[in-house]
């Protein structure tokens, strides 16, 4: 008999199409062969991409020249030394002298920890980090690469990856995040060498060129019986020989200097650099992800001023009641309350003495 849960699903299927929904396992009309054959999966990306595209011409008028080349050709922004020294140096001061409600969560070898950043509780007492996070400029910038006017959300995060087990960080393989632009964007707090598993990307992987287009079709055509959970579920990987076969280069390692902001379209393909020790990394981490058929930029109710100050706390109580009806799992568990980095870096430091 089916749960409630899996009736509601099912019936809702049809309507997830003019949706972000992705997964291919869990949706039987966007997992379904006959009608990916005849173009669905691909359809979805062309029509997302020419809304999307409206979007982002609006949103160009407010962004630097330079920066819309670079995105266009790479699929991402890098801008170094984007504060101040002594501006910086506060920031760095309020993140690590600060005690944060924290989460976190494990994959395979790899422990993501983050504190949700609401500006209604940083006012008063962190004003460097609420200014970072009220920036027009950088928030601008996230709204261009995701192709939407809506409202980023601002979390503090530690990553300590390279942990031994049996298992590897299915992170660090590269994938999309999705069939649609969205944008992602890491301000690093401290430098990140090569061999302290930064952040990768494929310049130019955002692209829905043919070659591209004609990968996704074969793989919607599989994803829904995929071995690998993320790939059903429509976070395609990807590896060397699709790569070549799309015409894209290697990928990108971002080994940066501290006060580096890096904006990425998470459509591209990326991942974590694999380690083979531990290390710890410290950045201020934004997301943002809307409907790709809205072709509004304006009418986010996030961003109403009661809303947007609290948008990543709002974001983690919906998650817990979805997960609640059976719509959707909460990945996060709770860590205490204590420095961002605390036990990560003493952690990494021990593995790269070994």
């Amino acid at each position: 008999m089916a749960t409630p849960s899996r009736a509601l699903r099912t019936a809702l299927a049809p309507l997830a199409l003019l949706s972000g929904a992705k997964s291919f396992r869990d949706n039987p009309v966007i997992g379904s062969r006959r009608l990916n054959r005849l173009g669905l999966h691909v359809g979805r990306i062309r029509l997302a991409d020419a809304v999307t595209a409206q979007r982002r011409w609006r949103l160009g008028r407010r962004i630097d020249p330079a920066d819309r080349r670079q995105y266009a050709e790479q699929g991402y922004v890098i801008r170094e030394n984007l504060l101040p020294p002594e501006a910086f140096e506060a920031l760095r001061r309020e993140i690590y002298g600060s005690a944060w409600p924290r989460l976190e969560m494990r994959q395979g070898n790899a422990v993501t920890r983050r504190v949700a950043l609401d500006r209604a509780r940083l006012r008063g007492s962190h004003p460097q980090l609420e200014a970072l996070l009220a920036s027009r400029e950088i928030v601008n910038l996230i709204r261009y690469v995701a192709g939407t006017g809506a409202e980023p959300i601002f979390s503090l995060q530690a990553i300590l990856a390279g942990l031994p087990s049996k298992r590897p960080d299915p992170q660090a393989t590269l994938h999309a995040d999705t069939f649609h632009s969205i944008a992602k964007a890491w301000f690093f707090l401290h430098d990140v060498a090569e061999s302290e598993g930064p952040f990768a990307y494929v310049p130019g992987s955002h692209r829905m060129t043919p070659e591209r287009l004609a990968w996704e079709r074969r793989q919607s055509l599989e994803a829904a019986d995929h071995p690998m959970a993320y790939h059903a579920r429509g976070s395609f990987r990807v590896g060397p020989d699709d790569l070549a076969a799309m015409g894209l280069p290697a990928a990108r390692r971002f080994a940066v200097k501290a006060n580096t902001l890096v904006v990425a379209d998470t459509r591209g393909f990326h991942g974590r650099t694999a380690s083979d020790h531990p290390t710890c990394r410290v950045e201020i981490y934004a997301s943002l992800r809307r409907n790709p058929y809205l072709p509004w930029n304006g009418l986010d109710p996030l961003a109403l001023p009661w809303l947007r100050d609290r948008v990543g706390s709002l974001q983690l109580s919906a998650l817990e009641r979805l997960q609640g009806l059976g719509l959707a799992k909460m990945p996060w568990k709770p860590a205490g309350q204590g420095p961002i980095d605390a036990g990560l870096a003493a952690a990494a430091a021990a593995g790269a003495g070994r």
